[in-house]
């Protein structure tokens, strides 16, 4: 089976949303409301991922995973918890994004001709100015 790439996957119906009161300032608001969310994504247990993706997933997220294997992400920015949902999910999909890029491999190349030429112009200019400098 060939997996689309992450920004057209639907991992929605595998995530589990929690709430929790926020910290920081909101003076009564935050006392009295659950505004902070947490995302929980079961790695291991998704039928999104194959076993090569979740590899990956699972060691370059590795501080971000809990001991039952969930990936957390939460947010408290805004006082709105329907905001901080939505900021969870784009969290969610940026991640998992960065974590499944492969970076390609860099290819080494030789400086050309004329650069190593002009480099070396360069240095035996400034070679020339610093010693008409010197005292005769």
């Amino acid at each position: 089976m060939d997996f689309p790439p992450v920004a057209e996957r639907n991992f929605l119906p595998e995530l589990r949303f929690q709430t929790a009161r926020s910290s920081g300032p909101g003076g009564q608001h935050v006392n009295k409301t659950e505004t902070r969310v947490e995302l929980y994504f079961p790695v291991e247990n998704s039928a999104l991922l194959n076993e090569e993706e979740k590899e990956r997933i699972l060691q370059k997220l590795q501080k971000r995973i809990n001991a039952d294997g969930e990936l957390m992400v939460s947010s408290e920015k805004t006082r709105s918890q329907a905001k901080n949902k939505e900021d969870c999910i784009a969290k969610f999909y940026d991640w998992i994004k960065k974590a499944l890029h492969i970076q390609k491999k860099r290819v080494r190349t030789r400086p050309s001709a004329a650069s190593v030429k002009k480099r070396l112009e360069a240095k035996r200019l400034q070679s020339e100015k610093k010693s008409l400098r010197k005292k005769p």
